[in-house]
C-alpha cells in the first residue's frame, strides 16, 4: 500500500470505531501508520545524510542516527525484512561515514546484507557489499575489498544502476593501482567517467577526476 492509502485506511478504521462502534480494526490502523512512520524516518534520515555530505565542515546531526534506528525498530516490529535491511544499512553508513567508526558499522552492514538477501533486495545488497568492501580496503585487505566491490558492481549492472556502477569502478581503480595494475585502473576510471557523463552524475565525475589526480593517472 502507498502512504496515502495507509493514511486513508487509518481514517476509515477510525470512523468505523468512533461512529460504527467497531474497534477491531484499530490494530491494523496502528500497523499501517507504523509503516508510514518507518518510511518517513528512513527518507528523512537519508536527506540529513545527503546534507552532511554537502557541508564543508561535515558536522554530525544526531537526528540522522535516531531516525534510522527508529525505522529499523518499526520495520522489525512489522516483520518487514526489506525495510529493516535498508534501515540497518543506513545505520552502518552513519557509523562508517559520519563517525568514521567502521568497527561499529560492520555488524549493521552484515545484518543488512543478510536481510536484503532473504528478500532479494539487490539494491540494498549492492550497498552493503560496497561498504563492506570499503571496510576491507581501510583494513588493508585488498583482495577482500575487490571481491565485495566486484559483486556489488555486478548487482548494480543487473539493476541498471549506472551511477552506482561508476562509483564502484572508482573504488576498484584505487585497488588496481595499489596492486600495481595501473593500466586496468586507467580503464576503470575511463568507464566510470563515461557512465557518469551518460547519466548526468556530475558528482561522480568529480570523484573520477579526484581519483585521477591522486593516482597520477591520465
Amino acid at each position: 500500500m502507498t502512504v496515502d492509502e495507509r493514511i486513508e485506511r487509518a481514517q476509515v478504521l477510525y470512523e468505523r470505531a468512533v461512529f460504527g462502534g467497531d474497534s477491531a480494526g484499530l490494530g491494523d490502523a496502528d500497523r499501517g501508520l507504523d509503516a508510514v512512520e518507518a518510511d518517513l524516518a528512513l527518507a528523512r534520515g537519508r536527506v540529513i545524510h545527503a546534507r552532511f555530505l554537502s557541508l564543508e565542515d561535515r558536522s554530525e546531526d544526531t537526528r540522522e542516527l535516531e531516525l534510522f534506528q527508529r525505522a529499523a525498530d518499526l520495520y522489525e516490529q512489522l516483520g518487514e525484512a526489506r525495510g529493516q535491511g535498508e534501515a540497518m544499512l543506513w545505520i552502518g553508513i552513519f557509523h562508517q561515514v559520519v563517525r568514521g567508526d567502521t568497527e561499529t558499522a560492520l555488524p549493521a552492514f552484515r545484518r543488512a546484507l543478510d536481510l536484503a538477501t532473504r528478500v532479494d533486495d539487490r539494491l540494498t545488497m549492492s550497498y552493503a557489499l560496497r561498504h563492506l568492501g570499503i571496510a576491507d580496503h581501510m583494513a588493508g585487505n585488498l583482495d577482500g575489498a575487490r571481491t565485495h566491490l566486484e559483486e556489488s558492481t555486478r548487482l548494480r549492472r543487473e539493476l541498471g544502476f549506472l551511477p552506482g556502477v561508476a562509483a564502484n569502478l572508482i573504488g576498484l581503480a584505487y585497488l588496481a593501482a595499489q596492486q600495481g595494475r595501473r593500466d586496468e585502473a586507467t580503464a576503470l576510471l575511463e568507464e566510470a567517467a563515461e557512465l557518469a557523463r551518460s547519466t548526468d552524475s556530475h558528482g561522480v565525475l568529480r570523484w573520477v577526476e579526484g581519483a585521477r589526480q591522486e593516482l597520477a593517472l591520465p
